[in-house]
């Protein structure tokens, strides 16, 4: 259990004397503090006229420097100034159809409609007549003769 304590028990500790100012300290400290001010060098940083310049036309100027400088890294980064389209899509094109289902068939993982659906949007290379016109039964035949394997079912 706690002993009660009480500050009023306890003697304080005489304070140490102060010793007093100088003569007259109070009288000049005005006049010291006045001469270092006016004494410091007064010296002009190298931005002094981005200073002088008032605050909307240093607001432009800093939204001009900061848009110049986004375009002139976009167009250093990019080669003659032109975005280049993505390598694999090009050569994707180029595989036949029916290498493409053996190896969809043959890997063990599923494509699923979410993966279809990130694939990019790209332009195709074949003629707008080249689409089959089916009939659904022609459609089912076709599923049909596909080889598909049970684990797929």
């Amino acid at each position: 259990m706690n002993t009660p304590f009480s500050l009023d028990e306890h003697r304080r500790q005489p304070r140490p004397t102060l010793a007093p100012p100088p003569d007259r300290y109070f009288e000049q400290l005005p006049m010291r503090v006045m001469q270092r001010v006016t004494a410091a060098p007064t010296t002009v940083p190298a931005w002094g006229w981005l200073a002088a310049l008032s605050v909307p036309l240093r607001t432009a100027l800093a939204s001009v420097l900061v848009l110049g400088g986004f375009a002139a890294s976009f167009l250093v980064s990019s080669p003659n100034g032109s975005v280049l389209p993505a390598p694999g899509a090009a050569t994707l094109a180029q595989i036949p159809r029916e290498e493409l289902v053996e190896y969809l068939l043959a890997t063990d993982q599923r494509v699923t409609l979410t993966d279809l659906a990130e694939l990019p949007g790209t332009a195709s290379n074949a003629p707008a007549g080249t689409y089959l016109q089916t009939s659904p039964d022609e459609l089912q035949d076709l599923l049909d003769q596909q080889p598909t394997a049970n684990e797929y079912l």
